[in-house]
């Protein structure tokens, strides 16, 4: 009788420091996430990621998931360049906000699901991707003052 009180004594005292663990993986709330999709909350437009590297936002960090060829290219400015498995263990600041790129906003938003799976809230990703980057920032002539801020060249401008 003791040594079956003793195993599950152990047996209880394991389990409990792995619930306890600070490595736990969250549990992934999908019905959270399917609102946040739905309602639009899980990415940000080119022209709002250009307001907020312009205006400096505090703790936005803008990560580039890209290839380091396409890196090496056109990108925005202040970001770092992250492989997916890199993003996968990577730990970042729970509390900066984080952005999300690719080229066409794919792989951005796969990013986006893996950062959520690992407890991460604060997060977005660039809806259209570099893509829109360069279309809606760079070469908008909507956004005359944007493209002159981050060196893009309208056509027919003459800049």
């Amino acid at each position: 009788m003791r040594r079956a009180l003793l195993v599950a004594a152990v047996v209880a005292g394991a389990l409990a420091a792995i619930a306890r663990s600070p490595h736990r993986t969250p549990q992934l709330d999908v019905t959270r996430l399917a609102t946040l999709i739905e309602t639009e909350k899980d990415h940000v437009t080119a022209v709002e990621l250009a307001h907020w590297i312009r205006d400096r936002k505090p703790g936005l960090r803008v990560i580039d998931l890209r290839t380091p060829k396409e890196y090496a290219g056109t990108r925005v400015p202040s970001s770092v360049n992250l492989s997916l498995r890199e993003l996968a263990t990577r730990e970042l600041t729970r509390s900066d906000t984080i952005v999300l790129i690719s080229e066409r906003g794919g792989h951005a938003a796969q990013g986006w699901v893996l950062l959520q799976a690992r407890g991460y809230r604060n997060v977005f990703f660039l809806r259209g991707g570099m893509e829109e980057w360069v279309d809606d920032v760079l070469r908008s002539p909507r956004q005359k003052e944007l493209s002159r801020y981050f060196g893009g060249v309208r056509s027919g401008d003459g800049c």
